[in-house]
């Protein structure tokens, strides 16, 4: 039980990251977008690295011993591709309004953190024109029931995202809790900047910065909502007196995990870190994150 307890905590941490990405548009003077690319590339890192080292092989096992040679891999790849598939499906049917992961200028984030700062000119033809508009900055020329909705969609769109990393977090810290710390550190680094993109839209919309933090923080409980889904699941098809479910259920279970995080690294964490870094930054953040979690797993064989 105490490994129940343990996975659950990890995946309300990662959850919890939201809330850490709208305390930091909140308090922080100046954002730090070189700091936000290597931290994305290091979190995209740790996903590719662990999906295709660890837990995509562990699959493999798994399905092999309960189906051989012959069909143990094919399912294993049938696994995989469902949980990209998964996270295309939800991408196509709930798209973010704009991606979460793209950071506000210092321009947009100043008022939430300084009452007495201008607010922006959202006005301006750079903010009118898309091609024009400076890294980051998103157009927020529109009444404050259209900006409430965006953010509220925004918000709905990563609560739907999350559910399926909560259950990634979930699985893999209850097989292996060295590797659930691992996975939710690297959600929690991609969780931060959508906290601030939730944030910004419904703070402009109602003024109200405890009701702009209350909605990122909750967008992020579908973390260990998705957890307690995985839960759930486990109690039904668990063996007795255990909280391990068949050998088979759980290969299939992580190939889909191994899925969704490559999903995720590839969709979502490298597009940004290109986006807002310098030179190498993106690269050097990848790197640094498949050699902690390489060292990671040395170490802990």
């Amino acid at each position: 039980m105490n490994d129940v307890w343990i996975a659950l905590g990890l995946t309300l941490f990662a959850g919890m990251a939201t809330g850490i990405g709208s305390v930091i548009a909140f308090t922080a003077k100046r954002t730090n977008y070189r700091f936000l690319s290597v931290a994305t590339g290091f979190s995209a890192g740790v996903m590719l690295y662990v999906s295709f080292v660890e837990i995509f092989p562990k699959s493999m096992d798994m399905l092999g011993m309960r189906y051989g040679d012959s069909w143990g891999p094919w399912l294993t790849a049938a696994s995989f591709f469902g949980g990209m598939i998964l996270m295309a499906i939800i991408d196509n049917v709930i798209p973010s309004a704009e991606n979460p992961h793209e950071t506000h200028t210092e321009e947009e984030t100043a008022p939430l953190h300084d009452p007495g700062a201008a607010l922006p000119d959202f006005q301006s033809a750079s903010y009118q024109d898309a091609h024009m508009r400076p890294p980051g900055a998103h157009d927020h020329r529109r009444t404050h029931a259209g900006l409430l909705r965006m953010g509220l969609f925004m918000a709905l769109a990563i609560t739907i995202h999350n559910f399926p990393e909560g259950i990634a977090t979930f699985l893999a810290a209850l097989h292996d809790p060295a590797l659930g710390v691992a996975i939710a550190v690297a959600i929690a680094l991609h969780n931060i900047p959508e906290g601030i993109s939730v944030s910004v839209p419904i703070f402009y919309a109602t003024g109200n910065r405890k009701k702009a933090f209350f909605y990122s923080l909750a967008s992020g409980l579908a973390e260990p909502l998705g957890a307690l889904l995985a839960l759930a699941a486990l109690c039904v098809f668990a063996e007795s007196g255990t909280w391990a479910a068949p050998t088979h259920v759980m290969g299939v279970l992580f190939g889909g995990v191994a899925g969704v995080m490559v999903y995720i690294g590839i969709d979502e964490l490298l597009p940004t870190s290109r986006a807002y870094g310098k030179g190498h930054d993106s690269i050097l953040g990848l790197m640094a994150g498949m050699m902690v979690m390489a060292a990671s797993l040395l170490l802990m064989r």
